[in-house]
């Protein structure tokens, strides 16, 4: 096949081209030389070109697919080509191409670093970029085996597109400026790219921004199912050129204009961030290693005395994350000494302390960050501002923020939330039903960006944008009772009394610590500050409740939505509605215009209050008073 010619009494046509120029003569088994000739049996005349490169990485190592695979693509993309073009000729007539059957393409194709290599000028762009997120640059994505770029050529890839491409951007978004800045200069006419349909979000959709800047979005698809190595990812095709195409195509449907968020109605990459919501919603604890523990633990830590007289539970606590909220709580603790607490303190609780030791100290010892070496029993990010911000409440709301639905949990603040949770710094009962109204969702779903098909959840972009009524104090009322009487139906089908009983777990407490209001009074000791911690809560009566109750989670009661469900969330939508002086039946799109209009003006009331100096204070000169 690389030079064609007579192989007994068949001929063999020259095939290759420059395609195996040089490439060594493999060596074959006997089960290897079988497969290849069942495959070769096949019928492959008609088959969509366009496989090929899925069907070649899946002949790899699914571990190395994708470092492997961009090795190769140089030469598939010449194979693909021509077999396209091959099957384009027949179809239409014009018989066989002469030999080489695939000829050489040096001239059409180049094998280069795509984003410092000058494009050359061309008709249109057409790419599937590769996905990698922006945080994931680096070190790359554990998940799915796929290497970073390494520290050196991501320095340089920021400094190449500095005020261009956002550092927090994607990959893919480098790309997307690269075709623009082609479209700009007038060396393309159209580009089409393909990108995870987080381009709509944040810092990706800044590139969307500049393409609309110095032309127009033509034509998108904004939220597509997408299979890649068995996960559901959730991808965008955008088409853009230099403004000159009139007719716009989003999803399907001729439209007057494409915003940046691929949507055609309410803009709402507008909305502004309000100052009257700022220092509420905060992103959790993140821990940066093995400070949780079973409860087993814990209670043996909380009941183990200390040399300086302050019990272990100042710094042994409840902890949760995504899935206590989502699923059944897993009753899980965690080794807190708080923000600032240096190591001398620290020690004196000595169990928890050395248990740090052992099983969190040597791999703080491995990471790159000094500080985070250096203080090796601190959490990475305390949140000090959050804990401020949670610790005068009797209870707080709590979000996953990565999730299939939208919901929110009211938490009791002796748990320490991780960092796949937003809490919020309030604990009446209208806040918690805003937030839960659907026109809260339909805010967030707009605003916030997606991880495979489930919803993110962020508080800047989320809940500092989201205009919050004005309620008159009976629509206030009307939106508590509301969200309280969801609430309680809620937790009564999370854990109905008949399968559920209290268990009080008790162990010493510091009356200056997190547990001060489950103290038992008449047990404090005023000489220690010091008494016995009572802290109730539900379990199942036994194991065949537990079981029953392992398939009451807020996922499951969500999915299946039932009647009762539904009719409170209607009714607290409806509350909430006409707090806003809103119709309850909006679309969602109508409720997005609305919003961005309120956002808009709330925007403005704060620029123009921030305009306002108060004059300033003047005084007569004194003899006494130096000048």
């Amino acid at each position: 096949m690389a030079t064609g010619g007579d192989f007994l009494l068949e001929p063999i046509r020259h095939f290759n081209g420059s395609l195996f120029d040089a490439t060594p003569v493999l060596e074959l088994t006997a089960a290897e030389i079988a497969a290849i000739g069942t495959v070769a049996g096949e019928d492959w005349s008609a088959v969509d070109v366009s496989i090929s490169g899925t069907l070649f990485e899946r002949g790899l190592n699914p571990a190395k697919r994708s470092q492997l695979g961009s090795h190769y693509a140089h030469d598939l993309a010449q194979t693909v080509v021509w077999i396209g073009y091959i099957q384009w000729l027949r179809a239409n007539g014009y018989g066989f191409p002469a030999e080489p059957i695939l000829k050489r393409m040096s001239a059409n194709f180049r094998c280069a670093d795509a984003l410092f290599t000058d494009w050359p000028e061309v008709d249109f762009i057409v790419s599937n970029p590769p996905f990698l997120g922006g945080k994931k640059l680096r070190t790359g994505d554990r998940k799915s085996a796929g290497s970073g770029l390494g520290d050196e050529y991501v320095e340089k890839l920021f400094a190449a597109y500095r005020d261009r491409v956002p550092a927090e951007a994607d990959l893919c978004c480098y790309w997307f400026e690269k075709a623009r800045g082609q479209i700009e200069k007038g060396k393309c006419q159209r580009a089409g790219l393909l990108a995870t349909n987080s381009i709509r979000q944040q810092q990706n959709r800044l590139v969307l921004q500049r393409i609309k800047q110095s032309g127009d979005i033509f034509f998108a698809e904004s939220d597509r199912e997408w299979i890649l190595d068995g996960a559901n990812v959730r991808v965008s095709m955008v088409g853009f050129d230099d403004g000159e195409q009139s007719r716009r195509v989003l999803d399907g449907k001729t439209v007057s204009v494409i915003n940046v968020n691929l949507t055609s109605q309410a803009d709402i990459t507008q909305a502004k961030r309000l100052a009257e919501n700022k220092s509420i919603a905060f992103m959790g604890d993140t821990k940066g290693g093995a400070f949780d523990i079973e409860e087993s633990l814990a209670l043996d830590f909380l009941h183990q005395p200390t040399a300086h007289g302050i019990p272990n539970s100042q710094v042994v606590t409840p902890w949760l994350n995504g899935k206590d909220l989502t699923g059944r709580p897993r009753w899980m603790w965690i080794v807190d000494f708080g923000v600032g607490m240096d190591e001398s303190r620290a020690s004196r609780f000595e169990a928890p302390f050395e248990y740090v030791r052992a099983h969190v100290k040597p791999e703080r010892d491995k990471n790159n960050r000094e500080v985070y070496r250096r203080l090796w029993w601190q959490h990475v990010e305390a949140r000090p501002g959050m804990r401020a911000a949670l610790s005068p409440l009797i209870r707080f709301p709590a979000t996953v923020i990565v999730a299939k639905h939208r919901l929110f949990v009211w938490i009791d603040p002796i748990y320490l939330p991780d960092h796949r949770l937003f809490v919020f710094a309030k604990d009446d009962d209208c806040f918690f039903g805003i937030l839960h109204s659907r026109i809260h969702e339909a805010w967030s779903l707009s605003m916030g960006s997606t991880l495979e098909d489930r919803p993110s959840y962020s508080g800047s972009t989320c809940f500092e944008t989201f205009p919050f009524p004005r309620p008159t104090p009976a629509q206030e009322a009307a939106i508590a009772a509301a969200a309280k009487e969801l609430n309680e139906l809620r937790e009564r089908w999370l854990n109905p009394p008949e399968w559920t009983q209290t268990r009080t777990l008790e162990f010493p407490g510091s009356i200056a610590g997190p547990w001060s209001r489950y103290i038992e009074p008449s047990t404090l000791n005023p000489q220690l500050s010091t008494g016995l911690v009572r802290y109730p809560r539900l379990e199942p009566r036994d194991a065949d409740c537990a079981a029953k109750l392992k398939k009451r989670t807020l996922t499951n009661l969500y999915n299946e939505r039932p009647a009762w469900l539904d009719l409170a969330h209607k009714k607290l939508d409806a509350a909430v509605a006409a707090a806003y002086g809103f119709p309850a039946d909006l679309t969602d799109e109508q409720i997005l215009e609305r919003l961005l209009a309120l956002n808009l003006e709330r925007a403005a009331e704060e620029e123009m209050a921030a305009k306002v100096k108060k004059p300033k204070a003047s005084r007569e000169k004194q003899a006494d008073v130096m000048v």
